[in-house]
């Protein structure tokens, strides 16, 4: 018998070419409102509901600020009710002529793990789980096949005669994760970074199986994150928590990134292995590192383009 976890209690088939919403629209107008409302009737009653208002909810594109502001609104209320935390969400829009990259010196990263743990506590993941968009492989010195690693260890860092490769998306300028989504719940924004509607999202994770990187994380339950400990400062895109049966990634921190600061990865981490920084400005730390560094992307014959590049002193 499969051990594996049942998928989200509920979710709408994908028809072809025809979108959730247009197929809603087409449902409504053949049966009628309040017939629909009455088909629907038994979604209310599944503890893992889906509800209403997100069920008609647009495509994240087609909303207009208003809607968006609504929905907003109603996420802050629903995870008041959920979690007991008051947090704000909002929609930080990408920064025109910028476009944004990462960079990691494995000559100095030690493996401490500080940077995976600051993801799990900005992004609100489940701690049950003590989930994290990043991980970190021990590898042996002169290999960089990621078989020949391992991301769980407990001793003392670093380990003699290793060296520690942190992976985690590498927001892929020809991302074969987009093009396998049958709903289009994920695509790039201009900026680079590769996102996920939460709401949108069906769960058939598609997108985990294109990944070569197992980049992608599915919730198979609803995130438990105690009150005290929710980051109340939300994007939409980025580390609102995450419903039951979606689908979520790294998204180089949107809601910081496009204010001005910097990932928490990055300023959690002691070594200063990370850097962090905009492709397109040639003044930029980044790409000072790119023209002086040996510097190298992993599964370069996949032709996915990373713009997350490892280097060595």
């Amino acid at each position: 018998m499969s051990s594996e976890k049942p998928h989200r209690t509920f979710s709408l088939p994908v028809l072809g070419d025809v979108s959730r919403r247009t197929a809603m629209k087409a449902v409504g107008a053949t049966i009628g409102v309040a017939a629909f409302g009455r088909a629907i009737l038994p979604l209310a009653e599944l503890k893992d509901r889906v509800t209403l208002q997100e069920f008609l909810q647009k495509h994240y594109k087609e909303l207009t600020p208003q809607e968006k502001a609504t929905i907003f609104e109603r996420l802050e209320s629903e995870t008041k009710a959920q979690y007991g935390a008051a947090v704000s969400i909002r929609d930080p829009p990408p920064i025109p002529g910028v476009r944004f990259g990462y960079a990691i010196n494995l000559s100095v990263c030690n493996g401490n793990g500080r940077c995976a743990e600051a993801c799990h506590r900005e992004n609100n993941h489940d701690r049950a789980t003590s989930q994290s968009y990043i991980r970190i492989f021990e590898m042996p010195r002169g290999t960089m096949d990621l078989e020949k690693g391992r991301s769980t260890y407990d001793h003392v860092v670093p380990a003699p005669d290793s060296f520690y490769l942190p992976v985690q998306c590498f927001q892929c300028e020809n991302p074969p994760c987009v093009s396998v989504c049958p709903v289009e719940a994920t695509w790039q924004e201009p900026d680079g970074i590769v996102v996920v509607d939460y709401n949108w999202c069906i769960g058939c994770r598609y997108c985990q199986a294109a990944c070569p990187y197992h980049a992608r994380r599915f919730n198979w339950q609803q995130p438990e994150v105690p009150a005290d400990e929710i980051n109340p400062d939300q994007g939409y895109l980025s580390n609102r928590i995450r419903p039951q049966g979606a689908m979520e990634k790294c998204h180089f921190c949107l809601h910081r990134t496009r204010e001005g600061r910097l990932p928490a990865c990055l300023e959690a981490c002691p070594t200063g292995a990370r850097i962090f920084g905009n492709l397109l400005d040639p003044e930029s730390e980044i790409r000072w590192v790119l023209a002086n560094k040996r510097v190298f992307v992993l599964k370069e014959e996949l032709g996915t383009r990373p713009t997350l590049f490892y280097f060595f002193d």
